[in-house]
């Protein structure tokens, strides 16, 4: 059991709620989202029962999203410098991580599950494989949660949201595009084909794009799973570093 995850976890979530920036957060996503899936996505003009419009843009979003939600995780905690009286307290560095972690990755399941009434739209317009719409909801939250463990970790290397923000931008964006052909055809101008395959296989959209079909593979899961795990033992060094400092 991770001593102090629990109390971290109550903390963090409640904090979220304790000002007018969840509220901002999770109304924006909302609107982007019904945007992105109505007017951009043609969701009704296609005429198929489905949401692959909605789940498409969920990497995109998050890319700019989940960097916003994670950079104050502890960045704000150097700046106000309570991560010193936070790390004074009887909980071990591991517990606080995951607490925080947890905390965001709840936060963020609260604002996709308020996209359900675009499932029961698409319901009442149609036939929906719902069970391909529920593997589509699961990946975008594993998804969500390698973007959150990435820049949550990233946040703990500085004071400051801002650089934590566009930091977190810039690797989710890294994380993204891996597959794509662009980054593939710049590395297999020089790496071997070893190379070029690992890193094809760390690309979000690759992944998510099989699960948004409906096919949970478990290589997939355990991917995003295991990335989360060691984006948040590097989170834990970083801070057990600055600790020891």
């Amino acid at each position: 059991m991770l001593t102090g995850a629990g109390p971290v976890f109550r903390r963090e979530l409640a904090g979220y709620f304790a000002t007018p920036v969840a509220y901002v957060f999770i109304v924006g996503f909302l609107l982007l989202a019904g945007i992105l899936t109505f007017y951009v996505g043609n969701l009704f003009e296609r005429g198929q029962a489905d949401l692959k419009p909605f789940f498409a843009f969920h990497p995109w979003l998050y890319i700019v999203l989940m960097p916003a939600v994670a950079m104050r995780l502890w960045a704000e905690e150097r700046r106000s410098g309570t991560i010193e009286l936070l790390l004074t307290l009887p909980v071990q560095v591991a517990g606080v991580v995951v607490g925080k972690f947890l905390a965001a990755w709840a936060f963020t399941a609260a604002a996709l599950g308020l996209t359900f009434p675009v499932w029961i739209t698409v319901n009442v317009l149609g036939d929906p494989d719902n069970g391909v719409v529920l593997a589509g909801y699961i990946g975008s939250l594993l998804m969500a949660g390698g973007y959150l463990a990435i820049c949550a970790c990233l946040s703990s290397l500085t004071r400051n949201q801002v650089v934590a923000f566009v930091v977190g931008v810039v690797a989710c964006l890294l994380f993204t595009v891996a597959g794509s052909p662009i980054v593939l055809d710049a590395v297999s101008g020089w790496a071997p084909s070893a190379l070029v395959d690992a890193v094809a296989s760390f690309s979000f959209l690759s992944r998510f794009a099989a699960i948004m079909n409906g096919v949970i593979d478990l290589r997939d899961a355990v991917f995003f799973a295991s990335l989360i795990a060691f984006w948040l033992f590097a989170n834990a060094v970083v801070v057990d570093l600055g600790k020891a400092g």
